[in-house]
């Protein structure tokens, strides 16, 4: 399998060059040159596996470079010694006959994104060998709060691999800026930036696209990438737990072998439901991909009628990974549904760059059918993490909780009974405080830890340890630019 470009250059590269590369020359994203279609037993043989050799046959698929040694490897080092809380990795809990929640917060740092980032690196460094790359790799990352954490923590001390990660400086959870300020490693940098995580997005982007930046720095023998969902090795291994919740649900007797099933995915820059999207082209019984959105509700907009409008004044909200209005994973999702046509992905994205926004055409609309999209605002969210825990005594963050209270509108105006996924996206104690809220109105005047030990000892949940070890953590980050500067706290760090 080779990876191309959804912009149209012409180069093709193989699963570790693309990796390392993290974007294509011409700006766009890499895509694998056709998705494997597996055969109808292969969802059955992955029943009794564990999530390590359930991930090592479904990545085989799409690094057909990486020798099964190499994938092995990878995936012991991402998902073994006991990095995860649970043997399972990523349980799937029942709630209800039709509903289910998909946990992918039971790694270092709370939140899904190490389902991907504690194997991006893996991916990567091996890729470095296979290639025989001689460049130090400089991973720049974007972060709306979890994907900074997680990639820092993947990547520290990672041989021949230095990370910088750029947040908004107002615009994360309290939780999430320590987690990331207090980062240790010999190689990472944390940067908040004056603006919102568009800003900071866009400042990295324009970076990747710095023709003349990106020469000086070959010669200082430096090499960008990335590790937000832009880059492919960020994005397959998401795909896997697509795969693995259908399989423990056939394993515990919730579904038959080719049932349909639905996914519903809080969203913000388009990754996690794209990987959905990559495990239904498969072959996974997948009924409806339900998009979920905050009040910066730009993709239920798109979903309803094929505008993508980013003209709008973005809403810091209690889900703030989600706050996004420029989702970047769109692209491969255009890419798909104009038949991996890259003269319409090249049009609509010039629409999008001058104009701010862009319309698909009515032939694309109908390739959007696996697709639903539904928003939910703050006041929904709050009284969602108080109705599931009240009726389940089961704790949701406030993402998840955008997800549940999406799934409850689209069941009420479809009326569609089929046995349902809520994929949770983060623990509960990664946005205490708005959670706290949620289920108890009483308190007041608690500092971020009080609210923590409260919020524990309410739900009789132990809190997780990354949580619980930021309160005595050394704040080690604390250089602030503004957004049109990055490139600044680059030749800073790396010194040239």
């Amino acid at each position: 399998m080779r990876y191309i470009s959804t912009r149209g250059n012409e180069k093709e590269l193989t699963a570790a060059g693309a990796i390392i590369a993290g974007i294509a020359d011409d700006g766009g994203l890499f895509v694998p040159n056709h998705i494997p279609v597996l055969e109808n037993n292969f969802i059955e043989s992955l029943i009794n596996l564990s999530y390590q050799n359930r991930a090592k046959k479904i990545l085989a698929e799409f690094l057909t470079d990486y020798t099964e040694a190499e994938v092995s490897a990878c995936v012991e080092r991402a998902y073994g010694n006991q990095k995860f809380d649970i043997d399972l990795i990523a349980p799937v809990v029942n709630l209800s006959e039709d509903t289910n929640v998909l946990e992918l917060w039971h790694g270092p740092t709370s939140a899904f994104k190490d389902m991907a980032l504690q194997l991006l690196p893996q991916l990567m460094s091996t890729a470095l060998k296979k290639t025989g790359e001689k460049a130090e790799i400089i991973i720049l990352v974007a972060t709306s709060g979890d994907t900074g954490k997680a990639a820092l923590e993947g990547f520290k001390d990672v041989d021949q691999i230095r990370i910088m990660v750029f947040y908004p400086q107002e615009g994360v959870s309290q939780m999430q800026r320590l987690q990331m300020v207090s980062q240790k490693g010999n190689n990472v940098s944390v940067i908040a930036v004056h603006g919102n995580f568009d800003d900071a997005q866009t400042g990295v982007k324009n970076i990747f696209n710095d023709e003349e930046f990106n020469k000086n720095l070959n010669e200082a023998g430096f090499q960008l990438s990335s590790a937000n969902s832009i880059n492919w090795g960020r994005l397959v291994p998401q795909i896997v737990y697509y795969f693995s919740a259908y399989a423990d649900l056939v394993k515990e007797n919730k579904l038959k072998m080719g049932d349909k099933v639905n996914f519903v995915v809080p969203t913000g820059n388009f990754g996690n439901i794209l990987a959905g999207y990559y495990a239904k082209q498969m072959g996974l019984p997948i009924n409806k991909l339900i998009c979920a959105s905050n009040d910066n509700n730009v993709l239920y907009d798109f979903f309803k009628t094929g505008v993508y409008d980013k003209n709008r004044t973005l809403k810091l909200t209690t889900s703030p990974s989600m706050d996004i209005l420029i989702s970047s994973n769109l692209e491969r999702l255009l890419f798909e549904i104009s038949n991996r046509n890259t003269d319409i992905v090249n049009k609509l994205l010039s629409d999008l760059s001058d104009k701010g926004v862009y319309k698909i055409s009515d032939d694309m609309e109908k390739n959007l059918a696996s697709f639903y999209g539904e928003y939910s605002n703050e006041e929904e969210v709050k009284s969602t993490i108080n109705n599931v825990f009240k009726n389940y005594n089961y704790l949701i963050d406030t993402h998840t909780a955008v997800a549940y209270n999406c799934y409850e509108k689209y069941k009420k105006e479809t009326s569609d009974n089929t046995k349902t996924v809520i994929v949770s996206t983060a623990s509960p104690f990664k946005f205490s405080e708005d959670v706290l809220k949620s289920i108890d109105c009483d308190f007041k005047d608690l500092d971020d830890f009080a609210i923590i030990d409260r919020l524990s000892s309410i739900s009789k949940i132990d809190i997780p340890k990354p949580i619980k070890n930021l309160k005595n953590a050394e704040i080690l980050h604390k250089d602030i630019y503004e957004k049109d500067e990055l490139k600044l706290a680059i030749k800073k760090f790396l010194k040239v």
